[in-house]
């Protein structure tokens, strides 16, 4: 265990080793990351806790399973690293973007956490649009209201469980939820709040010129942050509950993707990292909040102070080929088994064994709607191109050409809209362990990819904020170009690109020639 006397990486001054803690509430766990003063990950636990899908098109979870899989987290945390908790000088947030958790007069959680890739609110997007207007939405937020992001949600409670909503007194995205149980403070941060549908992005603040439409009082939002200031301390209560020391303090952290940037670097202009999660993420750094005049992209306030990011969401990435592998993948996961490796790992390999473009099929991934460059909650996976030479390899290898061909989107937007691009992009998640997969990426997009040493994600770029919000590390831009190291890069191979350029166009079409039956059949089930 480090212990005693260091020389910080960034001042000739001796001190005693401190540790910053990042908490990143995922979808399916809370990751707990300790950093040490010289950005280091000391130690780091995962507490699951489960998805609640009651209907087709919903998922909720309980806010206080989230909040005891912290606390856990954190005492393992300590216990792992055997370090003194008094050590710890704090404490950066990061999640799961755009949940509603709705809160009573004693701050009682009223009704499940509504979650992102939830998709019951159609019909409110609508209703948001009439009442306040598409285009005074698009200036506003920079943005178009989706299904899921936190308007809608507010909406739809009121309109079917109205004597609940009667009850709310304040609303909560997922990890200010966390800070609340931390902290007993109500606070958000600017680049989470961008996803909500009631944010002036430019001005980063909350727009009550909208919430007076809507009619949803202002008291019941959080206070605003820059993601590196500090909004409140650990409470007494956090003391029993984590072993960690009331007064801690607790920055305001970041959405799950401006987080996940920022523990890629992503700081200036013409860096871009693409992210290969459950959901899949392009994201560029902006000087100035671009918008895309068609709604594709998500404009958002980003975390490092007053500058903003542009972001390509597909809602299933590295889902797609985690839905193969339990929908269809028995076979596999007992291989895997009495091999002792992951079954990713054979489910890859199998990939592998296939030529580029699968014998001609092509794999649309949008297994739960989609959002970036198609905001259709109606959109359906669709294999395309079937034959009887195809197989469950040709079947693997297209889920991964087809989400590679669906950021490719994003990317595409963003050049034809102006944003400065630089060559290379950062690639990170859990589909970036894959070679195969990275060098896919940089085959079907064209670009230069990357893989830093850190593979931490959003939980560490929430410790980086804590560490330069608290002062143990200098700002955020130099704290990232000390701590952050490239490990491997993949070059495109430029056969492969004209080839896949090719099967690009014809991916192109297939959503606009299946759009209208996605609607027919949408209203059959």
């Amino acid at each position: 265990m480090l212990s005693g006397l260091i020389l910080t990486p960034f001042a000739n001054t001796i001190l005693t080793m401190e540790y910053v803690i990042g908490i990143d509430l995922g979808t399916t766990g809370v990751k707990n990351v300790l950093v040490d003063s010289e950005g280091k990950v000391f130690a780091s636990t995962t507490e699951e806790y489960p998805l609640i899908t009651p209907r087709p098109g919903w998922a909720q979870q309980d806010p206080q399973l989230w909040w005891q899989a912290v606390a856990k987290g954190i005492k393992s945390l300590i216990k792992k690293s055997g370090i003194k908790p008094s050590s710890v000088r704090g404490i950066g947030l990061t999640g799961q973007m755009h949940g509603s958790v709705f809160l009573g007069e004693n701050s009682e959680v009223l009704y499940p956490a509504i979650l992102w890739c939830d998709q019951r609110t159609a019909k409110e997007c609508e209703q948001i649009n009439e009442i306040v207007g598409r285009d005074e939405i698009l200036e506003i937020t920079c943005n178009p209201v989706l299904t899921g992001f936190q308007a809608p949600k507010i909406i739809w409670l009121r309109n079917n469980s109205p004597e609940i909503y009667k009850k709310v007194k304040k609303v909560l995205l997922p990890k200010d939820y966390i800070r609340f149980c931390l902290t007993g403070e109500f606070a958000t941060d600017v680049s989470d709040a961008s996803g909500t549908s009631l944010f002036n992005v430019k001005k980063r603040n909350w727009s009550f010129e909208i919430l007076d439409k809507l009619e949803i009082p202002h008291c019941w939002l959080p206070s605003c942050f820059e993601s590196v200031e500090i909004t409140s301390k650990t409470s007494r209560k956090t003391e029993e509950m984590t072993g960690l020391p009331a007064g801690i303090p607790v920055v305001a952290g970041a959405g799950d993707q401006a987080a996940g940037a920022i523990g890629n670097g992503i700081t200036r202009e013409k860096l871009v990292s693409i992210s290969l999660g459950t959901s899949g993420v392009v994201f560029a750094f902006s000087d100035k909040p671009f918008v895309d005049p068609a709604g594709r992209l998500h404009t958002f306030c980003h975390a490092v102070a007053y500058k903003w990011h542009l972001m390509g969401v597909m809602l299933s990435a590295g889902g797609s080929l985690r839905w193969f592998r339990d929908a269809l993948g028995e076979e596999e996961k007992l291989q895997a088994n009495k091999l002792g490796k992951d079954t990713y790992e054979i489910l890859i390999s199998m990939a592998e064994k296939i030529n580029p473009g699968c014998d001609g099929l092509i794999f649309l991934p949008y297994l739960t709607g989609e959002r970036c460059p198609y905001p259709d909650p109606d959109a359906k996976g669709v294999f395309f191109g079937i034959s009887l030479k195809t197989t469950k390899a040709h079947m693997i290898r297209a889920i991964i050409e087809g989400v590679s061909f669906g950021l490719k989107d994003s990317v595409e937007i963003m050049k034809d809209i102006g944003v400065p691009l630089g060559g290379k992009c950062r690639v990170s998640g859990g589909g970036s362990r894959s070679k195969f997969w990275c060098q896919i990426l940089a085959d079907i997009i064209g670009e230069e990819m990357s893989r830093l040493t850190s593979e931490e994600g959003p939980a560490y770029g929430a410790a980086l904020l804590a560490g330069s919000g608290t002062g143990i590390f200098p700002d955020i831009e130099k704290t990232c170009e000390m701590f952050l190291q490239e490990k491997d890069r993949f070059i495109p191979d430029r056969k492969n690109f004209k080839f896949y350029s090719n099967i690009y166009k014809v991916y192109k079409d297939l959503y606009p020639n299946l759009k209208s039956l996605f609607d027919r059949t949408a209203h059959l089930f």
